[in-house]
């Protein structure tokens, strides 16, 4: 999407807000990675095969979603991750409150970035 049309202020709350929730997802990742805790955790919801490749998929997702010329795939993808972690929460009784507000997070910022994104839904 282009950002060419947007104010400055909102380019900077834009590139803040991204770059905020690109390393809140970073650090998501690379715990499933390194935290011993998350591989039981993935381990009992039964993705304990699925840890790696959904980390991974997390890392891409972030940085597509952090740069304008691929911000638009990084928020689908990232609804798309955040939502397979509400319902897998959900599913085993967990809190899903966190993974909510990102998600909620994820969609202000890119209406703050490319505010054109939401009316295409209408049609």
């Amino acid at each position: 999407m282009e950002t060419q049309g947007l104010s400055k202020k909102r380019k900077i709350a834009g590139w803040v807000f991204a770059g905020l929730l690109t390393a809140l997802l970073l650090f998501s990742a690379m715990g499933k990675f390194t935290m011993p805790e998350m591989a039981e955790n993935f381990t009992n919801w039964g993705l304990g095969d699925w840890r790696t490749i959904i980390a991974l998929g997390e890392i891409i997702s972030a940085f597509l979603f952090l740069f304008p010329k691929t911000n638009v795939y990084g928020v689908f993808l990232l609804s798309a991750h955040m939502g397979g972690a509400i319902v897998t929460h959900m599913s085993h009784g967990e809190p899903f409150i966190v993974q909510s507000v990102i998600l909620v997070l994820v969609w202000i910022t890119a209406f703050i970035r490319n505010p054109e994104l939401l009316p295409k839904f209408k049609s």
